[in-house]
Protein backbone atom coordinates (compact mmCIF):
# COMPACT_ATOMS: atom_id res chain seq x y z
CA UNK A 1 0.00 0.00 0.00
CA UNK A 2 1.65 3.06 -1.33
CA UNK A 3 5.55 3.79 -0.43
CA UNK A 4 7.40 2.65 2.75
CA UNK A 5 8.38 5.17 5.01
CA UNK A 6 11.52 5.72 6.24
CA UNK A 7 12.23 2.70 8.43
CA UNK A 8 13.99 4.91 11.30
CA UNK A 9 10.59 7.01 11.94
CA UNK A 10 8.12 6.41 14.70
CA UNK A 11 4.55 5.86 13.71
CA UNK A 12 3.31 8.62 15.40
CA UNK A 13 -0.93 8.46 15.87
CA UNK A 14 -2.64 11.68 17.12
CA UNK A 15 -6.40 13.12 17.48
CA UNK A 16 -8.03 15.50 15.51
CA UNK A 17 -11.58 16.66 17.24
CA UNK A 18 -14.18 17.67 14.52
CA UNK A 19 -18.07 18.16 14.07
CA UNK A 20 -19.57 18.38 17.93
CA UNK A 21 -17.77 15.15 19.47
CA UNK A 22 -16.19 13.32 16.58
CA UNK A 23 -12.41 12.21 16.14
CA UNK A 24 -10.59 12.03 13.65
CA UNK A 25 -7.79 9.38 13.97
CA UNK A 26 -4.30 10.63 12.32
CA UNK A 27 -1.28 8.80 11.65
CA UNK A 28 2.24 9.36 10.69
CA UNK A 29 5.53 8.23 9.51
CA UNK A 30 8.38 10.32 8.00
CA UNK A 31 6.25 12.62 5.44
CA UNK A 32 3.33 9.91 4.62
CA UNK A 33 -0.18 10.17 6.86
CA UNK A 34 -3.47 8.01 7.00
CA UNK A 35 -6.77 9.08 8.43
CA UNK A 36 -9.11 6.75 10.22
CA UNK A 37 -12.67 8.32 9.25
CA UNK A 38 -12.55 11.48 8.52
CA UNK A 39 -16.14 13.50 9.06
CA UNK A 40 -14.98 16.18 7.28
CA UNK A 41 -12.22 17.56 5.40
CA UNK A 42 -10.79 21.00 5.96
CA UNK A 43 -9.15 20.30 9.33
CA UNK A 44 -7.74 17.20 8.26
CA UNK A 45 -6.10 18.88 5.10
CA UNK A 46 -4.96 21.72 7.05
CA UNK A 47 -3.64 19.33 9.90
CA UNK A 48 -1.73 17.65 7.05
CA UNK A 49 -0.62 20.41 4.94
CA UNK A 50 0.99 22.19 8.29
CA UNK A 51 3.21 19.34 8.58
CA UNK A 52 4.04 18.57 4.95
CA UNK A 53 2.32 15.55 4.96
CA UNK A 54 1.35 13.53 2.20
CA UNK A 55 -1.84 11.53 2.52
CA UNK A 56 -1.62 7.65 1.15
CA UNK A 57 -4.59 6.04 2.96
CA UNK A 58 -8.07 6.70 4.09
CA UNK A 59 -9.62 3.70 6.34
CA UNK A 60 -13.07 4.07 6.37
CA UNK A 61 -14.86 1.56 9.56
CA UNK A 62 -18.60 2.08 8.41
CA UNK A 63 -20.77 4.27 6.00
CA UNK A 64 -22.29 6.53 8.28
CA UNK A 65 -22.13 10.35 6.68
CA UNK A 66 -19.79 11.42 10.02
CA UNK A 67 -16.78 9.23 9.36
CA UNK A 68 -17.16 9.24 5.64
CA UNK A 69 -18.20 12.52 4.98
CA UNK A 70 -14.73 14.40 4.45
CA UNK A 71 -13.04 11.61 2.12
CA UNK A 72 -13.93 12.88 -1.06
CA UNK A 73 -12.60 16.31 -0.73
CA UNK A 74 -8.98 14.43 0.74
CA UNK A 75 -9.22 12.19 -2.18
CA UNK A 76 -9.70 15.66 -4.66
CA UNK A 77 -6.53 16.94 -2.45
CA UNK A 78 -4.66 13.42 -2.51
CA UNK A 79 -6.21 11.61 -5.41
CA UNK A 80 -3.69 8.69 -5.21
CA UNK A 81 -4.62 7.94 -1.32
CA UNK A 82 -6.23 4.68 -1.17
CA UNK A 83 -9.48 4.03 0.61
CA UNK A 84 -9.83 0.89 2.45
CA UNK A 85 -13.24 0.02 3.80
CA UNK A 86 -15.88 -3.10 3.75
CA UNK A 87 -16.04 -4.33 0.41
CA UNK A 88 -19.24 -5.02 1.43
CA UNK A 89 -20.53 -2.14 2.20
CA UNK A 90 -19.64 -0.84 -1.65
CA UNK A 91 -22.84 1.04 -2.51
CA UNK A 92 -22.69 2.76 0.47
CA UNK A 93 -19.00 3.60 0.78
CA UNK A 94 -18.61 3.94 -3.29
CA UNK A 95 -15.13 5.74 -3.44
CA UNK A 96 -13.28 2.92 -1.72
CA UNK A 97 -10.54 1.72 -3.72
CA UNK A 98 -9.37 -1.54 -1.75
CA UNK A 99 -12.78 -3.42 -0.52
CA UNK A 100 -11.57 -6.01 2.58
CA UNK A 101 -13.37 -8.74 4.50
CA UNK A 102 -12.89 -9.93 7.50
CA UNK A 103 -9.45 -11.42 8.30
CA UNK A 104 -7.51 -9.90 5.33
CA UNK A 105 -4.21 -8.35 6.28
CA UNK A 106 -2.06 -5.11 4.32
CA UNK A 107 0.64 -3.12 5.02
CA UNK A 108 0.31 0.62 6.30
CA UNK A 109 3.03 2.85 7.18
CA UNK A 110 5.13 0.17 7.91
CA UNK A 111 2.84 -1.41 10.31
CA UNK A 112 0.46 -4.67 9.67
CA UNK A 113 -2.94 -4.37 9.55
CA UNK A 114 -5.85 -6.82 10.30
CA UNK A 115 -9.35 -6.27 9.49
CA UNK A 116 -12.48 -7.85 11.75
CA UNK A 117 -15.93 -7.99 11.00
CA UNK A 118 -17.48 -6.10 13.60
CA UNK A 119 -21.35 -6.23 12.71
CA UNK A 120 -23.73 -4.54 15.17
CA UNK A 121 -23.83 -0.79 15.07
CA UNK A 122 -23.99 -1.32 11.04
CA UNK A 123 -24.19 -4.96 9.70
CA UNK A 124 -20.44 -3.56 7.29
CA UNK A 125 -18.64 -1.96 10.44
CA UNK A 126 -15.12 -3.32 10.53
CA UNK A 127 -12.52 -2.47 12.53
CA UNK A 128 -8.67 -2.43 12.12
CA UNK A 129 -6.08 -4.00 14.80
CA UNK A 130 -2.39 -3.00 14.41
CA UNK A 131 -0.44 -6.08 16.08
CA UNK A 132 2.84 -4.71 18.41
CA UNK A 133 5.64 -4.64 16.24
CA UNK A 134 9.20 -3.82 17.02
CA UNK A 135 9.14 -1.70 19.95
CA UNK A 136 5.22 -0.26 18.44
CA UNK A 137 2.49 -1.19 20.28
CA UNK A 138 -1.17 -2.44 19.61
CA UNK A 139 -3.71 -0.01 18.26
CA UNK A 140 -7.25 -0.55 17.32
CA UNK A 141 -9.42 1.68 15.42
CA UNK A 142 -13.00 0.59 16.41
CA UNK A 143 -15.66 3.01 14.91
CA UNK A 144 -18.68 2.64 16.77
CA UNK A 145 -18.74 -0.37 17.93
CA UNK A 146 -16.80 -0.44 21.12
CA UNK A 147 -16.81 3.15 22.46
CA UNK A 148 -14.76 4.29 25.64
CA UNK A 149 -17.20 2.88 28.66
CA UNK A 150 -20.09 1.98 26.04
CA UNK A 151 -20.75 0.54 22.69
CA UNK A 152 -22.76 1.84 19.75
CA UNK A 153 -26.66 1.81 19.12
CA UNK A 154 -28.02 -1.29 17.41
CA UNK A 155 -28.91 0.24 13.97
CA UNK A 156 -28.73 -2.72 11.67
CA UNK A 157 -27.39 -5.19 13.80
CA UNK A 158 -28.49 -7.57 17.21
CA UNK A 159 -27.16 -7.65 20.08
CA UNK A 160 -25.95 -10.83 19.97
CA UNK A 161 -23.77 -9.63 16.93
CA UNK A 162 -22.64 -7.04 19.43
CA UNK A 163 -21.82 -8.88 22.00
CA UNK A 164 -19.99 -10.90 19.77
CA UNK A 165 -18.10 -8.31 18.26
CA UNK A 166 -17.29 -7.08 21.79
CA UNK A 167 -15.65 -9.78 22.77
CA UNK A 168 -13.90 -9.91 19.87
CA UNK A 169 -12.10 -6.72 19.49
CA UNK A 170 -11.31 -6.70 23.79
CA UNK A 171 -10.34 -10.42 22.82
CA UNK A 172 -6.47 -8.36 22.40
CA UNK A 173 -3.71 -7.76 24.33
CA UNK A 174 -4.59 -6.07 27.59
CA UNK A 175 -2.69 -2.86 26.65
CA UNK A 176 -3.60 -2.44 23.17
CA UNK A 177 -4.80 0.91 22.50
CA UNK A 178 -8.65 1.54 21.70
CA UNK A 179 -9.62 4.42 19.24
CA UNK A 180 -12.85 5.23 19.30
CA UNK A 181 -14.79 7.99 16.79
CA UNK A 182 -16.84 9.89 19.67
CA UNK A 183 -16.08 11.59 22.89
CA UNK A 184 -18.70 9.94 24.77
CA UNK A 185 -17.00 8.71 27.40
CA UNK A 186 -18.44 10.60 30.64
CA UNK A 187 -21.61 10.02 29.83
CA UNK A 188 -21.44 6.42 29.37
CA UNK A 189 -19.41 5.98 32.87
CA UNK A 190 -22.16 8.29 34.42
CA UNK A 191 -24.91 5.49 33.01
CA UNK A 192 -22.82 2.82 33.90
CA UNK A 193 -22.29 4.35 37.38
CA UNK A 194 -26.11 4.32 37.93
CA UNK A 195 -26.51 1.28 36.73
CA UNK A 196 -23.76 -0.12 39.16
CA UNK A 197 -23.10 2.23 41.80
CA UNK A 198 -21.70 -0.26 44.23
CA UNK A 199 -18.78 -0.35 41.32
CA UNK A 200 -15.53 0.56 42.43
CA UNK A 201 -13.57 0.56 39.09
CA UNK A 202 -16.53 2.51 37.40
CA UNK A 203 -16.56 4.72 39.82
CA UNK A 204 -12.79 5.62 39.99
CA UNK A 205 -13.03 5.76 36.35
CA UNK A 206 -15.38 8.27 36.09
CA UNK A 207 -13.86 10.34 38.84
CA UNK A 208 -11.20 10.10 36.07
CA UNK A 209 -12.58 11.14 33.12
CA UNK A 210 -14.65 14.17 34.99
CA UNK A 211 -11.37 16.02 35.49
CA UNK A 212 -10.43 15.36 32.13
CA UNK A 213 -13.36 16.80 30.87
CA UNK A 214 -13.07 19.52 33.05
CA UNK A 215 -9.50 20.52 32.03
CA UNK A 216 -10.61 20.25 28.48
CA UNK A 217 -8.41 17.22 27.74
CA UNK A 218 -9.76 14.07 25.22
CA UNK A 219 -10.38 10.77 26.67
CA UNK A 220 -9.10 8.74 23.73
CA UNK A 221 -7.54 6.50 23.43
CA UNK A 222 -8.83 3.83 26.35
CA UNK A 223 -7.39 0.51 26.47
CA UNK A 224 -8.47 -2.78 26.13
CA UNK A 225 -7.65 -3.55 30.08
CA UNK A 226 -10.04 -0.78 30.76
CA UNK A 227 -12.51 -1.69 28.86
CA UNK A 228 -12.33 -4.97 30.36
CA UNK A 229 -12.97 -3.76 33.64
CA UNK A 230 -15.36 -0.58 33.41
CA UNK A 231 -17.18 -1.26 30.27
CA UNK A 232 -20.66 -3.27 31.32
CA UNK A 233 -21.37 -3.75 27.30
CA UNK A 234 -18.08 -5.59 27.14
CA UNK A 235 -18.70 -7.22 30.89
CA UNK A 236 -21.73 -8.89 30.00
CA UNK A 237 -22.53 -12.56 29.79
CA UNK A 238 -24.67 -12.83 26.31
CA UNK A 239 -26.80 -10.92 23.66
CA UNK A 240 -30.03 -11.11 26.17
CA UNK A 241 -27.98 -8.82 28.70
CA UNK A 242 -26.44 -6.28 26.35
CA UNK A 243 -29.50 -5.87 24.86
CA UNK A 244 -31.02 -5.26 28.62
CA UNK A 245 -28.04 -2.73 28.95
CA UNK A 246 -28.31 -1.29 25.51
CA UNK A 247 -32.34 -0.65 26.56
CA UNK A 248 -31.05 0.95 29.31
CA UNK A 249 -28.25 3.43 28.10
CA UNK A 250 -30.95 4.49 25.18
CA UNK A 251 -33.62 6.07 27.74
CA UNK A 252 -30.94 7.32 30.37
CA UNK A 253 -31.32 10.97 30.71
CA UNK A 254 -28.92 11.40 33.75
Amino acid sequence: MQPNPESAAALELALLPVLQDNYVVLLRRGGLAAVVDPAVAEPVIAWLEQRKLTLVAVLQTHHHSDHIGGTPALLRRWPAAEVVASGADRERIPFQTKGVADGDRFSLLGRQVEVLEVPGHTRSHIAFHLPADLGEGAELFCGDTLFAGGCGRLFEGTAAQMHQSLQRLTAFAPTTRVWCAHEYTESNLRWAASEAPQDAAIAARLAVVRQQRARGEVTIPSTVALERATNLFVRSADGAELARLRESKNSYRG
